[in-house]
């Protein structure tokens, strides 16, 4: 091995064990038993994986003992089983792409020739749905629908959420105490920021997810009419739709004629096929949508404007910094949870940018305040 194989080395074996035991408490979670088997199956082979490259890693006297899992894959399960399982696939399989990347890297560094197989891995699940287990269609849509909308990514839209309101919040209350030295207006300054920056993103979240689901209804409606006017058209292109997922001439024809004998099933085929809509997104309330925006950014921006509702002065910018700070640091590490990156790395980045942001705008205020003055 080479002086940065074994770290990348034991990178991808902690990144394998991560994968095996989210693979096992999904397969744990899933109701339909075809689908379960599935994720065992991905389980086993993240866990062969792993033990391989333990061996290598143990005969080279880096490791002694098997890593059990990371935090944050523990962290993944409880979030699971509290909110739903649909990120932590989402996350699998995003996973499965840095694996194969990682994979013909280290092969790269090492001089191993590449042998053309190292990105099928993260095909290896929509492959054991097409042929070893022999899924239909309801259970493949299952899937790629959880990982393509991951309950509207929820998690995500929280932790972003949050950020948004403790930064630009703290930028205005630094900016407000820079010019004032943290007396007059900053309390009032930070708490008209916390309203209006929470009810714009209420209201752009509403309108967002509105008028989204308004024109997906309206695309939807338009293919029903199609689908009601011209059955013979509509058929010829859900034809067209089996044949290209490689489905003979012949087959495709029956499919299509047997889709359109139900012209509830037609309708819903095309408009996932054809127009690419998930019903999913249309279940989404906009007022949930915005009431959730509100409260995760008034969350994040009632951080720095706390300790002015008890003190003042340079010890309330003082509290208030370390509180941002803080909060930016927690912020930082939950955004660990999507990118896999070191905690202490991830945090400390969200804090020095945030810090900087708040310092800009106390000088900026500073500035003003003394020419205001003098």
């Amino acid at each position: 091995m080479s002086a940065s194989s074994p770290r990348k080395h034991l990178e991808s074996l902690r990144t394998e064990v991560d994968a095996a035991f989210l693979y096992e408490q999904v397969a744990a979670h899933e109701e339909d038993e075809q689908v379960a088997k599935l994720f065992r199956e991905m389980a086993g082979i993240e866990r062969g994986h792993a033990e391989t490259a333990f061996v290598q890693l143990k005969t080279a006297g880096t490791l002694k003992e098997m890593p059990a899992p990371s935090w944050r894959a523990r962290m993944l399960d409880r979030i699971g089983k509290h909110m739903g399982y649909a990120h932590v696939i989402a996350q699998l399989m995003d996973v499965e792409k840095g694996l194969a990347s990682a994979n013909v890297s280290l092969k790269r560094k090492s001089g191993t020739p590449l042998n053309g197989a190292e990105g099928n891995h993260v095909l290896i699940l929509q492959s054991l749905m097409a042929n070893k287990r022999g899924l239909g269609g309801e259970q493949l849509g299952r899937i790629e629908g959880k990982h393509k909308t991951v309950g509207g990514n929820a998690l995500r839209a929280a932790v972003l959420g949050a950020n948004d309101g403790l930064v630009s919040n703290m930028s205005l209350v630094m900016g407000v105490a820079g010019a004032t030295d943290g007396d007059q207006g900053v309390l009032l300054a930070g708490l008209a920021g916390l309203l209006a920056g929470a009810l714009s993103m209420a209201l752009g979240e509403w309108i967002s997810v509105k008028s989204s689901q308004e024109l997906y209804e309206r695309q939807m409606a338009l293919e029903m009419t199609e689908l009601e006017m011209n059955p013979e058209g509509e058929r010829k292109e859900l034809v067209l739709i089996f044949m290209a997922k490689g489905i003979s001439e012949t087959e495709s024809e029956r499919l299509a004629s047997e889709a359109l004998a139900d012209t509830g099933k037609a309708h819903a085929l095309l408009v996932k096929e054809e127009l690419g809509i998930n019903a999913e997104e249309l279940k989404g309330s906009a007022w949930e949508a915005a009431i959730t925006s509100f409260f995760l950014f008034a969350l994040g921006a009632i951080l720095p404007v706390i300790p002015f509702f008890l003190t003042g002065g340079m010890n309330a910018i003082l509290i208030s910094v370390g509180l941002s700070a803080a909060g930016l640091f927690i912020i930082g590490a939950a955004i660990t949870l999507f990118t896999g990156r070191s905690v202490w790395f991830s945090g400390s980045r969200q804090v020095l940018f945030g810090l900087a942001a708040a310092a800009v705008t106390f000088g900026i205020g500073k500035l003003i305040g003394v020419n205001v003055v003098g």
